[in-house]
């Protein structure tokens, strides 16, 4: 396809170029975005779910929803438990950073000026579907994007590769777009809601109804192995972009930053955590999962706390601490021995003290708190988690290094972290710096080149390739796979 300009080329183009032709691979961005031109995706509601789905698409959430909040007063905010959203998100400055996130002819001319090879592409407004309760109107709005991003982004498939939006409130409501969106449009990446908020059952004239967040894994209302499965067969990684603002202490009715700081780490560990100690991974040994956009940091930390988790509260070595063990003839000897003065008078109440946190009633069969996975040793555990996980990193995060830190890894371990970019949104100030902020980590001598090969490129080969072997093909990425065997 020839080019057609009519903008000047970015002030990172020639050091991008330079850097490119250094680097002996491709550059593959594992997390992208659009920013959709709501008009159409209206239109496409429309022709999915009529009229007057359509409408409420207009003035909802994925729309002009989030105006309507400005109008809200801050007393009336913390009444109606209302967040500070997402605001100025987006380049505006930038012109044309704005408009190559909503034209995808525009992106992808300015491909190579950015420095990607190839970019998997997810959603900008369409992250807040998930969200929507009614589910005809949840399940339609998520059709409706998957239509607008899969008419718009077909002809450039050989470089750009947009995410089907996937619901998860039921299995079914999963299987059934995953049917439509990879198995009829042909969207081979997909994107989950990341959790569900279920209600809790309250006393009658509660102010507020309670939720907890259902990750899929560990105590899920439904049995999700049939999505897992249909993943599998359809070849598609699950990948999750889930946000953690609105959680606990990110309820700032008037600040956006402090509701951002942290909020995607915090979202994708939860979901991480769960899949692993659910079981899934052990279930699925080839499905790999993607967690986007909250870095590697939270991954290396949450790797190494369950393998220590593992090692001293797995069913054998929690009987350290079973009270049953406690030697009661030696500890009153050395009750007698020790304790202060003031202890000596309540000697006879030492039983009912030592059941604190070791209450000896505990039942038997809650004591496996690892009970969905059946490991030996800390290396089955890793074997869980290392192969199967993959971190969207974003370009100018050090932390990044972390993962591939086989110092302080357990087990010597390197984590699979992703380049993400981040293009479109509001942390990239200009697309053409991403591939110089990424290269840095290697500039600063933080990780190796090769360590860069596996994070700007054959991680996401991997992450993409394992369960569907033709992801790339007729891809730019193609003749780099067929050098490799």
């Amino acid at each position: 396809m020839a080019p057609s300009k009519s903008y000047p080329v970015g002030k990172y183009a020639d050091a991008t170029a330079a850097l490119k032709q250094k680097i002996q691979h491709p550059i593959i961005d594992g997390d992208g975005h659009t920013v959709e031109f709501m008009p159409h995706v209206v239109e496409c509601m429309r022709e999915i779910g009529g009229k007057d789905l359509a409408n409420q698409l207009e003035i909802g959430p994925c729309y002009d929803g989030m105006s309507l909040i400005l109008s809200v007063n801050q007393e009336s905010k913390k009444n109606l438990g209302l967040i500070r959203p997402p605001w100025w998100a987006v380049p505006a400055e930038n012109t044309l950073d704005r408009a190559t996130a909503t034209f995808p002819k525009l992106l992808y001319e300015r491909l190579d000026e950015i420095g990607l090879d190839f970019s998997v592409l997810y959603p900008t407004h369409g992250l807040f579907v998930f969200a929507i309760k009614n589910d005809e109107f949840r399940q339609s709005a998520c059709r409706a994007f998957n239509l607008y991003h899969s008419s718009l982004y077909s002809e450039y498939s050989d470089r750009l590769a947009p995410v089907a939006i996937i619901p998860m409130h039921t299995p079914e409501e999963a299987i059934a777009e995953l049917d439509y969106a990879v198995g009829e449009l042909g969207l081979k990446s997909i994107l989950l809601q990341g959790f569900v908020q279920r209600p809790i059952p309250v006393a009658k004239g509660s102010a507020r109804p309670a939720e907890y967040l259902d990750c899929y894994g560990w105590e899920s209302a439904y049995d999700y192995d049939p999505v897992w499965q249909k993943c599998m067969d359809l070849g598609v990684s699950p990948a999750f972009h889930a946000s953690g603002m609105g959680w606990g202490s990110r309820m700032s009715t008037s600040s956006y930053v402090f509701n951002h700081l942290g909020n995607f780490a915090t979202a994708q560990e939860a979901i991480c955590r769960s899949l692993l100690l659910g079981g899934v991974t052990q279930r699925f040994p080839d499905l790999k999962f993607a967690f986007l956009e909250g870095g590697v940091g939270w991954a290396c930390n949450l790797f190494s706390d369950v393998i220590s988790h593992w090692e001293k509260r797995n069913l054998n070595a929690i009987q350290r601490y079973n009270p049953k063990n406690l030697d009661r003839d030696y500890f009153d000897q050395l009750f007698d021995d020790y304790a202060p003065d003031s202890f000596k008078s309540h000697r006879a109440d030492i039983g009912r003290a030592l059941k604190v946190l070791s209450n000896p009633d505990e039942k038997p069969d809650t004591l496996n708190e690892f009970c969905n996975i059946d490991v030996k040793n800390a290396e089955e555990l890793s074997d869980l988690f290392v192969p199967n996980f993959y971190f969207g990193c974003e370009a100018d995060d050090p932390i990044n290094a972390y993962a591939f830190n086989t110092k302080v890894n357990p087990q010597g371990k390197k984590l699979k972290a992703l380049f993400s970019s981040d293009i479109s949104h509001w942390d990239v100030t200009d697309m053409g710096e991403v591939l110089i902020e990424a290269h840095e980590l290697v500039d600063k001598e933080l990780i190796s080149e090769q360590d860069f090969q596996l994070f700007s490129c054959d991680n996401a080969v991997e992450l993409y390739r394992t369960n569907n072997p033709q992801f790339f093909q007729d891809t730019v990425i193609e003749d780099y796979l067929k050098q490799k065997k």
